[in-house]
């Protein structure tokens, strides 16, 4: 932790696993108290067992009313809320566009997009009463481009850049600074819901030839939380080994 930095709340959802978890160790690491949430209470509180000053909380992030009151939860246990990093999510189904099923298109916006808009509206109101605040989002490189087979993830990850941009624009004369990372794929257990198939061609699009490491993105995120990213907001920054056009 830099010298300016001071130690804060930090609120990270799908905090138990995939990019979530190793983001919570550095924030930790950092010296910042994190709230690790997750839909399964018992994964929340094992994974915090394992981060110093850590808590578990169990959260339907898809449920605004959820949200709310777990921030609210936060702010009185552990302090006045300083960090928001959003990592739950779900690839959805692989299919062709003209087969693509309904409810998959609803679960993934629900839990890419609608449960980002949640969070990041419960953190910000939290944020503004006491003037500062890092939200920091987790889209996707295929939210720029757009992957085949993957019209919900796609759609929702595309979702997640625009509303980062829009908030972090509405909020630029404050001291809450809104910015979004797009990952191409990453190695965490998130990538055990592609096929064989799906994984190669996702890595045969990185022109580095491998997968990214978790704590490549977990570096990144960790500066987008602290104090010294205090000119950049509403931007978009790529972890993606060089895939990343614009």
């Amino acid at each position: 932790m830099s010298q300016q930095e001071i130690s804060r709340v930090a609120i990270v959802t799908g905090g138990a696993g995939g990019l979530g978890f190793p983001i919570a160790e550095r924030l930790a690491a950092r010296g910042h108290t994190v709230a690790l949430w997750d839909i399964d209470a018992d994964r929340a509180e094992a994974a915090a067992a394992r981060i110093p000053g850590a808590k578990g909380y169990r959260v339907d992030v898809t449920d605004p009313d959820a949200v709310h009151a777990a921030t609210a939860r936060v702010v009185e246990e552990l302090g006045p809320l300083g960090i928001l990093v959003t990592c739950a999510g779900h690839n959805g189904p692989l299919a062709a566009f003209a087969d693509y099923p309904e409810d998959g298109w609803r679960f993934v916006m629900s839990l890419n997009l609608d449960a980002v808009f949640h969070c990041c509206q419960a953190a910000v109101r939290e944020m503004l009463k006491t003037g500062y605040g890092r939200i920091v989002n987790m889209a996707s490189i295929a939210g720029k481009e757009g992957n085949p087979n993957a019209v919900a993830y796609s759609a929702s990850k595309a979702g997640v850049i625009a509303l980062t941009k829009s908030v972090g624009r509405e909020l630029a004369t404050t001291q809450i600074r809104v910015n979004c990372i797009t990952p191409a794929a990453i190695e965490t257990e998130m990538l055990e819901q592609l096929t064989p198939e799906f994984r190669s061609y996702v890595i045969s699009k990185i022109p580095v030839g491998r997968l990214g490491r978790a704590e490549e993105v977990a570096a990144l995120a960790a500066w987008l939380a602290s104090e010294e990213c205090s000119f950049s907001t509403g931007a978009v920054f790529d972890a993606s080994g060089g895939r990343a056009t614009y």
